[in-house]
Parts: structure tokens; C-alpha cells; sequence
């Protein structure tokens, strides 16, 4: 009876992409339908997980039994950005190969963001495409990464440098899962949920200011009221801008600092959630001292950033060395750096002549010498 109650219960949100629709299915207990919803999708017979040890160890045995041994033994892969390789996509495609995959086969990325990145890098790639079913683990993977069809893997002078666009058949969100979560690795979550919030909807916003302590509780209601718009801020932008021509960029709201922290330090101190954080924080300095993002709407994105908990260090970071990473991000194009402004929470504008001295003050504002 709870597999029929959560299966109906599931929240549907349909994403348009080029190689075809697919939907993400949000709702507590939603993981007990994916053998259902794999079947019911045609997604079959040969099916593959991808995860983590540590993720195995925690829902390996749930998804065995749900699966109903329709599925190839797991492939265990490290986890964590510095494993977000080449070698270790490499690992995946010789345990395709070593199956005798071919492409009726369904690759089921079982894990956090980095799991979801470079397994469906490996599944854009192996025979030139198979289809990728993904179950985000982790409450930034949940709202963000798994939606949209952006798999990669990073390069040590950049992060996402090497990737695709491979759309999955299906995301299955169960907020469930996010109880094995370490409250670290929850609130980096929070902090791509903060971004939606401002980039497209200022109640989503106020929302996680209300009920932050029912969301650190784990609470399957509260999870779920900022869970499913998240994804619907993401789904109809990825639907009208699959390839980031143009709308998608406003996804990268935080991130231009963000992933220039994580590629200075080796991606060995942020957790991604945690350097976009420092990357709102500047993109709303930058901002403010414009005059684009209004005091009100910076000095909000500061509080709730801080209020959520303590953030790494940044003192030792060199202000240079981080601008010089965010000229080698995804994002510039044709030499141009296209940065997010916030105008006001649930509005952004883009700039294209933020200069290096604009930069340079922002990031000595958040800390950074």
C-alpha cells in the first residue's frame, strides 16, 4: 500500500528537451516506484547502477529489493570532486563494456551531484548515447544537477570543462533519502534552493527563512514545498533554453565565483553549495556597489546565507588567483564573462563589463585578501 500511495502521490513536472520530454517525479517514499515507473517507461531489460560505496552502503539494499534483481550488479565509483575525472568515467565504461552493454541498456545514477555528472557523461558517451535514468541522493543534486541533461567531468583548471548535454528519461526525487545526509552536506543543498529563490521566486525564498528549522528536521512536508517549485524553476528554463544560449545563464547566478573557489583549491575544501554561497555573496556585492541589486535585496541574500551556518574559510585565498580562475570558466564566451546580477529577489539581469577591480572588491568584501 505505501508503494501505490507514494507512487500516485509523486509530483509530475515535465521537461521538454530535444531527444524528448521526460519527467521528474518528486515525492516522500517516490523512490519505491522506480522499478514501476522503469517498466511502465520501457526502460529495460538491461539496466546498470552507478553510485558510490558509502551511497551503496546506505540505499544499496532499498534499491536491490525495488529493482527486484532487474539490474546487473552495482558499479561502485569514488565520489567527491577530486574523483570527478576522466579515469574515473573510465572505470564506468569498462564495466559497460565488460557486461556486454549495448544500447538497449538504462544507466541508473545512483548518488550526489558529482555521481549524477560523471555517470551521465559516461552515458552521453558510451556507443555514443544510452539512456540515463537518474535518483539524486543529495538535496543539491535533487533540485539542480540531475535536471537539465549537463554531464561532465572537471579539468584541474576548471571545473565542468569537459562535458555534454544528455538528457535523462526520467529523475526520480524522494526527499526520503535526505535523512542519511550530514547537516553540512543538507545545507549546501539549501544554498542552490536560496539561488532559485532569487533568481525566479522570492516566496520560494521566504519560504526556506520560515521553515529552516522543519527543513534541517528533515520534515517530508516542509522539504517538499521547497523541493518541488526548485525543480519547476528548473525544468521551465532548461525547456526553453536546453543549451544555455541565452535564459539558462541565469542558473549560474553564485556560480562564476562559486566554481573558481572550488578550482583554486583543488576542490578540496567547498562542497559546491557552500562555494556558490560565497558566490551570491559577491555577486550581490558587485551588485550593490552598481546600484542593480537593490540594499534591500543584497543585505537579504547576506543574512540568509550566514544564518544558515558557518561557511569555510577564505582568509588564505589570493583575490587574483580567483579572478584568474573565472576567466577560464564555461561561462566566458568569445572572451566575454557573462555574470548574474540579482536585481531584486525573484529578478537577475546579466552583465557582460564586470571588471577585474569590480571583482577584486567584491571578493576582499566576502573575506578573500
Amino acid at each position: 500500500m505505501l508503494f501505490y500511495l507514494s507512487v500516485m502521490a509523486a509530483t509530475r513536472i515535465e521537461v521538454a528537451a530535444s531527444a524528448g520530454a521526460y519527467p521528474i517525479l518528486v515525492g516522500a517514499g517516490a523512490l519505491e516506484g522506480l522499478g514501476a515507473w522503469l517498466d511502465a517507461g520501457g526502460l529495460g531489460p538491461q539496466r546498470l547502477v552507478v553510485s558510490s560505496p558509502a551511497v551503496w552502503a546506505l540505499h544499496g539494499d532499498r534499491v536491490r529489493s525495488i529493482l527486484k534483481g532487474k539490474t546487473r550488479e552495482p558499479v561502485l565509483v569514488p565520489d567527491g570532486e577530486r574523483s570527478k575525472t576522466v579515469q574515473t568515467v573510465g572505470r564506468v565504461y569498462d564495466a559497460l563494456i565488460k557486461a556486454s552493454a549495448d544500447r538497449s541498456v538504462v544507466v541508473v545514477a545512483l548518488g550526489g551531484g558529482v555521481i549524477g555528472d560523471l555517470v551521465g557523461f559516461a552515458a552521453a558517451t558510451y556507443l555514443r548515447g544510452v539512456r540515463l535514468v537518474h535518483v539524486p541522493t543529495t538535496l543539491l543534486a535533487q533540485v539542480d544537477s540531475a535536471i537539465g541533461g549537463k554531464v561532465g567531468v572537471n579539468h584541474p583548471l576548471g571545473k565542468n570543462l569537459i562535458g555534454a548535454f544528455h538528457s535523462p528519461r526520467m529523475v526520480v526525487v524522494d526527499p526520503l533519502v535526505l535523512s542519511t545526509l550530514p547537516r553540512r552536506e543538507f545545507r549546501a543543498g539549501l544554498y542552490e534552493v536560496i539561488k532559485y529563490g532569487v533568481i525566479a521566486d522570492a516566496a520560494l525564498f521566504e519560504r526556506v527563512r520560515a521553515t529552516r528549522d522543519a527543513l534541517f528536521a528533515h520534515e517530508p512536508g516542509a522539504l517538499e514545498s521547497v523541493i518541488a517549485p526548485s525543480c519547476r524553476i528548473k525544468a521551465e528554463i532548461v525547456s526553453r533554453d536546453e543549451r544555455e544560449s541565452g535564459l539558462r545563464r541565469i542558473l549560474n547566478f553564485g556560480h562564476t565565483v562559486g566554481h573558481a573557489l572550488e578550482a583554486v583549491t583543488d576542490y578540496r575544501r567547498f562542497r559546491h553549495g557552500e562555494a556558490v554561497a560565497y558566490g551570491m555573496l559577491a555577486a550581490a556585492a558587485v551588485g550593490a556597489r552598481r546600484g542593480i541589486t537593490h540594499v534591500d535585496t543584497a543585505a537579504a541574500i547576506r543574512e540568509m546565507v550566514l544564518e544558515l551556518g558557518p561557511l569555510p574559510p577564505v582568509s588564505d585565498l589570493k583575490a587574483t588567483d580567483v579572478v584568474a580562475a573565472t576567466r577560464r570558466d564555461k561561462k566566458v564566451v568569445a572572451g566575454t564573462l557573462h555574470f548574474v546580477a540579482a536585481t531584486r529577489l525573484g529578478a537577475t539581469t546579466e552583465l557582460t563589463d564586470v571588471t577585474e577591480k569590480e571583482m577584486k572588491q567584491a571578493l576582499r568584501g566576502i573575506g578573500i585578501r
